[in-house]
């Protein structure tokens, strides 16, 4: 595990405006996770623990709102990328599998800690914190700076399921703690963690 004195990035994960889009469905929660995101940036971007990446998702579905031809593509304003900043683009769940190569730029500088967050809870976001622990790093998931919509989906023996938003952020955060992918957290209990090293 890395030192806790280690410096440690922020990874800001497909915050985009097609997630406020009704393609993804009717229902979304934590209605303050962009709050949450601003509020880690502001934290990241004053006191510098490490660098800020963001990550953007050009999907290759021409019907999503994340496609690159579609206004949804673009960030949330409220991220306001500065040119210091490292920006990735993927296309598909995990940051590690984007341009430019997010694994050989921690290592450049000597990045052992991750802490992540963005929109969707239980697909980009775990698969990257997912595929982080897996490389070695001391992943952070800040559980309310994230957010996800509920899923259906026609499962052999068990016909059509829906599992709720919440169900599913739940499942994500016992998912990463419980597998050691990550230590789960919260916005408030992250910042006090981190004025306090």
């Amino acid at each position: 595990m890395p030192p806790e004195n280690a410096p440690v990035a922020l990874i800001v994960i497909d915050v985009q405006q097609g997630f406020n889009d009704p393609w993804w469905g009717p229902t979304t929660n934590q209605p303050g996770c962009e709050h949450n995101i601003a509020r880690l940036l502001r934290h990241w971007r004053l006191t510098s623990p490490g660098p800020v990446i963001i990550v953007g998702h050009d999907s290759v579905n021409p019907a999503s709102p994340l496609h690159p031809a579609k206004p949804g593509n673009h960030l949330m304003e409220f991220l306001g990328v500065r040119d210091e900043e490292l920006f990735i683009q993927k296309t598909v769940n995990s940051a590690f599998y984007g341009r430019p190569d997010l694994h050989d730029w921690l290592k450049e500088r000597g990045i052992e800690r991750l802490v992540v967050c963005g929109i969707q809870t239980n697909m980009c976001v775990e698969t990257t914190a997912r595929m982080g622990g897996n490389l070695g790093y001391g992943v952070t998931l800040v559980l309310d700076a994230t957010r996800t919509f509920d899923l259906k989906s026609d499962v052999p023996g068990s016909g059509v399921v829906t599992l709720s938003a919440d169900d599913l952020m739940r499942a994500t955060a016992v998912n990463l703690q419980a597998g050691g992918f990550a230590q789960v957290t919260d916005t408030d209990s992250l910042l006090e963690a981190l004025a306090g090293s």
